[in-house]
């Protein structure tokens, strides 16, 4: 995104997602954030097993990391990557378009009618994309 906008950023954080219904403490994921943290101390890992974050927005149990994708607020950020026999699976729910576009929009858990709009309308708001890469399209609904 920063090249396209010809700005450069800092990296937030990196999101590294997993789905352990048998193991879904949280003390579980700081074991794996830490070990991250100790083999690549220079990068702001963030590590969540996805078995547990549907108690964050009230919703039934996920049966899986797609499915948890699917549940992320906005389209572009619904993307996520993996290695499975050693061939990167791109799991994108709702498309990729969204991204390649520059459109910002909720994904159909927090769309406008949802109980859930409010956090979309939130993170819009906190994360301050628009000003930031400023040739974004941002559904702001």
């Amino acid at each position: 995104m920063d090249y396209l906008h010809n700005v450069q950023t800092e990296i937030n954080d990196i999101d590294v997602i997993y789905f352990d219904e048998f193991h879904s403490s949280i003390e579980s994921e700081k074991a794996l954030e830490s070990k991250l943290q100790k083999s690549m101390p220079h990068l702001p890992w963030s590590v969540k097993n996805q078995a547990r974050m549907h108690v964050k927005n009230k919703l039934s149990p996920y049966s899986s990391s797609f499915e948890s994708v699917a549940h992320f607020p906005e389209t572009p950020t619904a993307v996520a990557v993996r290695l499975n026999n050693n061939q990167i699976e791109i799991l994108a729910p709702y498309g990729l378009n969204d991204l390649f576009e520059g459109l910002v929009r909720p994904t159909p858990p927090f769309n406008q009618d949802s109980k859930l709009h409010p956090i979309y309308s939130n993170r819009v708001q906190s994360k301050n994309w628009g000003s930031i890469w400023n040739k974004l399209k941002i559904d702001s609904q």
